[in-house]
């Protein structure tokens, strides 16, 4: 198992206008820096109301929670064992379209 590499991560602000070149340097990216199967650390930061539509997609996992200072915001930290880079890519485009998510 290789560690988290800052190298492969890619600030992702908005996905759901990312085409598929996008997707594809950012899959070469991973494939470069990680040897898989890989713990990979998803974070995502959502404003407070919308936190719950983030973990309903990942029911299976309990993330390290932490709400911004004025409790607007919440950040959502997931490590995940990931088996590649499509699965990594699958989870980004499951939430892309949850409203005010920006992931980190």
């Amino acid at each position: 198992m290789q560690s988290i590499s800052k190298s492969a991560k890619m600030k992702i602000l908005d996905t759901g206008k990312w085409g598929p070149d996008h997707w594809n340097i950012f899959r070469e990216r991973l494939e470069k820096t990680y040897i898989w199967p890989a713990l990979y650390v998803f974070k995502f930061i959502v404003p407070a109301p919308q936190s719950g539509a983030v973990k309903v997609l990942f029911p299976m996992h309990q993330p390290e929670e932490k709400a911004s200072g004025k409790g607007n915001y919440t950040s959502l930290t997931y490590r995940m064992m990931m088996p590649g880079s499509d699965a990594i890519i699958e989870v980004y485009q499951r939430v892309k379209n949850i409203e005010g998510l920006i992931a980190l």
